[in-house]
């Protein structure tokens, strides 16, 4: 078996002397393992940091077996583009743990490659990234199972003035309309259902707040694991400056 696909480095582990087995995010075919032969020598080791795009081969007898990688080209070496920042560096790590101890492997999931590149490209943009990381959060919890549902209002249908969502559910709900549990329900900030509204930092550390509900209570709880430490990091570095208010 053998195919070729675009992906991400979300990891890598020495095998042997001078081997590597690289763990990456690929586009067409979803997280996958792999050997390099000399992948942890001195000369190879800097095409595999974490974040960084690979045009990769894959090959192996049987789809059951650990494969070997071949690298043609390296398309984004992001971990070198953000070395001057820590903050940034987070990040790159908080996307890529996430997909790293989540994805089932094999599994593609093209919008969710798409939507991480996209996000990873920004991360040089300290004023533009926080709120797209909330919306990839977003994403990636609807694409591995935990469909938050921002539609409408679970009690009335109407799709005007959500403000909350349920933490048992995901789904939305019109504070309005149940002001009798609005201090049992998760905030919804306005950007997440308004692409044209503003994002504050009150209301990142909101969108913060509400994917790391599901993040830590349903996702990694029902793993019996807790989330990567680079996620609670990347918050604090965040507050820390000042971009996300909790």
């Amino acid at each position: 078996m053998e195919w070729r696909d675009a992906g991400i480095v979300l990891g890598s582990r020495r095998f042997g002397e001078t081997g590597l087995i690289l763990d990456a995010f690929t586009r067409e075919h979803g997280r996958q393992s792999g050997f390099i032969h000399g992948g942890n020598s001195s000369k190879k080791r800097a095409s595999f940091e974490v974040g960084t795009t690979l045009e990769l081969e894959w090959r192996a007898r049987n789809e059951n077996q650990l494969g070997n990688f071949n690298l043609s080209e390296a398309t984004a070496n992001r971990a070198a583009m953000f070395m001057s920042s820590r903050l940034s560096l987070t990040a790159l790590n908080s996307v890529t743990s996430l997909l790293n101890t989540s994805l089932p492997d094999g599994q593609a999931y093209p919008l969710l490659y798409d939507a991480t590149e996209f996000v990873l490209d920004q991360l040089g943009d300290k004023e533009l990234w926080p709120a797209l990381m909330v919306s990839w959060e977003v994403g990636f919890l609807r694409t591995v199972g935990y469909g938050l549902d921002f539609s409408k209002c679970a009690v009335s249908g109407r799709k005007d003035k959500l403000t909350h969502v349920s933490p048992r559910t995901g789904r939305a709900a019109c504070g309005e309309e149940v002001p009798e549990y609005v201090d049992k329900l998760l905030a919804l900030p306005e950007f997440l259902v308004n692409s044209e509204a503003d994002a504050s930092p009150e209301d990142i550390g909101k969108g913060f707040r509400l994917t790391g509900h599901f993040i830590t209570n349903r996702l990694y709880a029902e793993a019996h694991k807790p989330p990567p430490g680079s996620r609670e990091l990347m918050l604090r570095r965040l507050s820390d400056m000042e971009i996300v208010v909790f």
